[in-house]
């Protein structure tokens, strides 16, 4: 008897039960700190306090940005040469793109230094009506040296319906004899076969087909390059690629055979169009450039970001179809299709990867309405893949689940930290408060400035007041509405008309009002005659004292950096 699969079988469930334990006991150590509300040292009068749970966020941050330093340096340290052997399909998804963002797309592309007899240009567009065409004739432009290939698909992978088809010759035949036999109602669409052959031959290839969504579109691509190329590389067509962005992440993967996927630094365009692009842009720096780079570290990105990202076209074909036919609660994913691409290949036990030497520049939504149905379709995508990578992390570090854990659980904590101290505590104690969080995002700012080099990231303090007023309520209405599937946006040429995320921030402000409202009250009611009241509050006058000097402190840093911004 063969005791290597049996001893095999236990081993994977004795790591997948300590990892459960592990988690487990972060969750544990977490919820106990922020419960108990342990304090280690305070001032005088309790005007600071510094308490364990603020003592484990604090260490997570320095232990976040120290793997983070550690793994930029080996990036910087590698020296492997690109082999420049392995066949490429570069895919971009397209749908009603501005034509100004597609032009930079498709102009980078073609600039990309990589052999362009190992490189296959492949760009989808997500419908094939009138008002697409403009997409593929700005590819036939670009391209028009190398002979592209164009092709109107009336289908897609999933709506030919071949008894339909063969009513329709049928009523066809009956109107002209000369037609020959009907196809059967179990035989492919046509169409399909010429889509494939063509990409599958052609260098640069552009298919126009039935609307789908996003993910539909990438399936195309992937499920007609089938085993033709070593490695697939996803774009997104607002996406303005580095000439060296395709040789690096070829570097990555050549580098070990065990990694799976690699992911590149995606930079933001149209940085100085609004206040949400602009602390778009260094909310990006910092998720690429320190949680990505630590989880790169640990071999566990979370996410490949759509825009850059190149995977094993093996490994890819294996787990297609169970990819594209994602259903959570009973509903079909359309959204978070990088996220469950990712989460596919770690499920595999394969590592995935982060190169800042990777470089592109993608559009963000300028608009606030735009960003909040962005950020909200994102978080849709986050806690539904929460749940399905929490199945693979004994295959992986620990990292994974202690990040997971923590990144997870925090946005309750805030909620309920805000709710209880616009209802419970006094009009100081909430000016207090919310002037402190500000000046510890300054803090974290000036902290991200080193990290970064650049004084700019000065701005991120900014960030809070955008995640507490707007990001953390839109959270909620995401997890309640999570099964609710489509593409999640409209296209860059269209004015966004989905307003049922300003919901949750009305409900969010009028929580926080009516807590307001009932403290305001709470206290005219108090007896403010008696000698304690008289006397005043040191505490508060000690917060008088302090309010002052740091808000200005706060103030003068940020608009001394005003004239840099606008430069």
């Amino acid at each position: 008897m063969d005791l290597k699969p049996l001893l095999g079988k236990l081993a994977t469930g004795g790591r997948a039960a300590l990892t459960i334990l592990f988690a487990l006991l972060v969750l544990g150590v977490m919820v106990w700190a922020y419960v108990r509300g342990f304090t280690l040292a305070n001032s005088e009068y309790r005007l600071i306090a510094f308490g364990f749970y603020g003592l484990l966020l604090g260490l997570h941050v320095l232990v976040q940005s120290l793997f983070a330093f550690v793994e930029h340096r080996r990036m910087r340290s590698r020296t492997e040469p690109c082999s420049y052997t392995k066949t490429i399909g570069l895919t971009i998804s397209a749908y009603q793109e501005d034509p100004a963002y597609l032009k930079e797309c498709l102009n980078s592309v073609r600039a990309l230094q990589y052999p362009p007899e190992l490189l296959r240009i492949i760009m989808v567009v997500d419908g094939n009506t009138e008002e697409d065409v403009y997409m593929m004739q700005m590819f036939r432009e670009v391209f028009a040296d190398q002979n592209p290939a164009f092709y109107k698909w009336d289908h897609n992978y999933h709506t030919w319906d071949p008894r339909r088809q063969t009513e329709e010759q049928q009523g066809e035949q009956a109107a002209d004899q000369s037609v020959g036999p009907a196809l059967g109602a179990g035989e492919e669409d046509p169409q399909r076969i010429e889509v494939e052959e063509l990409i599958r031959t052609t260098r640069c290839v552009c298919i126009m087909q039935q609307w789908g969504g996003k993910r539909e579109v990438m399936y195309t691509a992937f499920k007609a390059l089938g085993d033709s190329v070593d490695y697939v590389q996803v774009c997104d067509s607002d996406t303005k690629l580095d000439p060296l962005a395709t040789v690096e992440l070829c570097r990555v993967l050549e580098s070990n055979p065990k990694y799976g996927a690699v992911g590149g630094d995606v930079k933001i365009l149209n940085l100085k169009d609004s206040y949400v692009s602009f602390m778009s842009s260094l909310r990006y720096w910092m998720a690429f450039n320190v949680e990505r780079a630590c989880q790169s570290f640990f071999n566990c990105v979370s996410c490949i970001s759509g825009p850059l990202g190149l995977y094993r076209n093996d490994l890819l074909q294996q787990f297609l179809e169970s990819w594209y036919n994602q259903k959570f609660l009973g509903t079909h994913c359309t959204f978070g299709d990088d996220r469950h691409l990712t989460n596919r290949m770690l499920s595999l036990g394969y590592a995935t990867k982060y190169t800042a030497r990777s470089k592109c520049s993608t559009e963000t939504p300028a608009q606030f309405l735009r960003w909040l149905n962005q950020q909200t379709r994102w978080t849709k995508s986050y806690f539904r893949e929460w749940l399905y990578n929490a199945l693979w992390w004994h295959k992986h570090s620990l990292w994974m689940p202690y990040e997971s854990i923590v990144s997870g659980i925090f946005p309750f904590f805030v909620t309920g930290t805000v709710i209880k101290l616009f209802w419970t505590g006094s009009l100081w104690d909430i000016l207090w408060v919310l002037c402190c969080i500000q000046i510890i995002g300054l803090i974290k700012a000036f902290y991200a400035c080193l990290l970064r080099k650049n004084f700019i990231m000065i701005f991120m303090s900014l960030y809070s007041m955008l995640y507490m007023t707007s990001l953390l309520p839109a959270k909620y209405f995401a997890i309640i509405t999570m099964n609710k599937s489509s593409w999640g946006t409209s296209g860059r040429r269209k004015i966004v008309g989905n307003y049922m995320p300003l919901l949750p921030l009305s409900v969010w402000a009028a929580i926080l009002l009516a807590g307001l409202c009932y403290t305001i009250y709470r206290e005219t009611r108090e007896d403010w005659t008696t000698p304690a009241k008289k006397r005043g509050n040191p505490v508060l006058d000690l917060r008088l004292r302090c309010l002052c000097p740091l808000l200005a402190f706060h103030d003068h840093a940020l608009l001394d950096m005003v004239p840099e911004v606008v430069s």
